[in-house]
C-alpha cells in the first residue's frame, strides 16, 4: 500500500491536477487494503469528457508503473455535493 501511495502521489495527482482535477482528499483501510480518493472537475466540458483526455493522455500512458496495474478491484460513483 506504501508503494501505491508513493507512486500516487508522484505520478497520478500531478497528472490530474494538470488537467484541471482537483483532489479533494484520499483515505486508506490498511485492514482491508483499500485506498479511497474523491476528485473533482468543473470544466464546462464535464467530468466524462475530461477523464477520456487524461487517460488518453501520453502522459498517462506513459506512467511506470502503470497505476492500473496496482489496482486489483476498481469502483466509480459520481456523485453531488448536498451540503
Amino acid at each position: 500500500m506504501d508503494d501505491w501511495i508513493a507512486g500516487w502521489l508522484a505520478g497520478v495527482v500531478p497528472l490530474r491536477e494538470a488537467a484541471g482535477f482537483r483532489i479533494l482528499g484520499a483515505w486508506v483501510d490498511r485492514e482491508h487494503d483499500r485506498f479511497f480518493w474523491v476528485i473533482g472537475y468543473s470544466g464546462a466540458d464535464g467530468f466524462a469528457a475530461a477523464n477520456d483526455r487524461y487517460y488518453a493522455s501520453q502522459e498517462r500512458v506513459s506512467l511506470t508503473p502503470d497505476p492500473a496495474e496496482l489496482i486489483e478491484d476498481a469502483a466509480a460513483t459520481a456523485v453531488e455535493r448536498v451540503l
